[in-house]
């Protein structure tokens, strides 16, 4: 157990900083239920295929390639379905919707797990900064396109981060989303994830009046291959750090588990999640007319 667990405490609902997603699902039965769960390969997603898994689910497990999408649900014992689906390719993305269509499955919860990190350079995708396009632009036709097959109460999981509060200034510079007029690899990072966070809490406006529910949440400071783009250095520390400071895998999967599954947050939409709990976002985080915007924007820019 990490340091931070040792005094963080537990929330209302009897779990905190340091609990599993093995833990948060204890005694649950997800017989009957399917889950897509979006960079199923590694780190976050690969723990919380496996639990969901473990728990009776059945798994659509999406990666860049189908192979490795399959490959993972098989090292990890999880009933299921792979899929391809490159969030920084919109036909790719487009054609995974178009093959869980065809599945005779409803999706009781989709988890928008995967992403890309601190890129140290810009990088591009159709003219727009590269982490907003995939983990913003990419998981938005994902689960637009998807949401015919969501079940009547069927969740939509967000993993933002709390690095969303280093989002430049201005929060969405939607002005600047080719990253060509500044960048800065964490300024970028914070606001493809602040985007996920408006585009959860937009969604569960549009979910107003159903049982559907979206959220966003903070999973935790995990060392996972998220990080692979990180200056060297700062990888190193983290790793001496990791013991001691760190999540572990099963932990910053908790949250995500939780949101996706647990019956206290069945009814809970439009929020923002940490150490499977509500949590304040930042000012930008609860801006409606920036998350309207967004949509708009969003909606445009995947027409295109």
């Amino acid at each position: 157990m990490s340091l931070v667990a040792l005094f963080k405490g537990k929330g209302q609902n009897g779990f905190g900083y340091g609990s599993t997603a093995a833990q948060v699902t204890d005694g649950m039965d997800l017989a009957g239920k399917s889950y897509l769960v979006t960079g199923c390969n590694s780190g976050l997603g690969r723990e919380t295929v496996r639990v969901l898994a473990m728990r009776g689910a059945h798994i659509i497990g999406a990666a860049r390639s189908e192979e490795k999408a399959r490959a993972a649900l098989r090292e990890v014992g999880a009933e299921g379905t792979g899929v391809a689906c490159d969030l920084s390719e919109p036909s790719s993305v487009r054609a995974c919707v178009e093959r869980i269509a065809s599945l005779d499955h409803r999706l009781d919860g989709v988890i928008a797990n995967a992403g890309i990190m601190a890129l140290p350079t810009l990088k591009q995708k159709q003219g727009y900064e590269l982490q907003f396009f995939t983990n913003h632009i990419g998981h938005f036709i994902l689960v637009t396109g998807l949401l015919e097959r969501l079940a009547d109460d069927g969740r939509v999981v967000m993993v933002s981060s709390k690095a969303h509060q280093r989002a430049p200034a201005e929060g969405i510079q939607f002005d600047n989303l080719s990253g060509e007029k500044s960048y800065t690899a964490w300024g970028a990072y914070g606001q493809s994830k602040l985007a996920n966070l408006l585009f959860a809490r937009t969604l569960a406006k549009r979910f107003a009046g159903s049982e559907r529910t979206a959220n966003a949440l903070h999973p935790g400071v995990i060392a996972t291959n998220l990080g692979r783009h990180m200056n060297p250095v700062v990888r190193g520390v983290l790793a001496v750090a990791e013991p001691l400071v760190l999540k572990s895998i099963p932990q910053g999967a908790a949250t995500q588990c939780y949101v996706a599954t647990h019956r206290d947050a069945a009814a809970v939409s439009g929020k923002y999640w940490s150490d499977c709990n509500l949590y304040r976002s930042s000012r930008h985080g609860e801006d409606e007319a920036m998350a309207e915007r967004l949509w708009t924007v969003s909606e445009e820019i995947a027409a295109e």
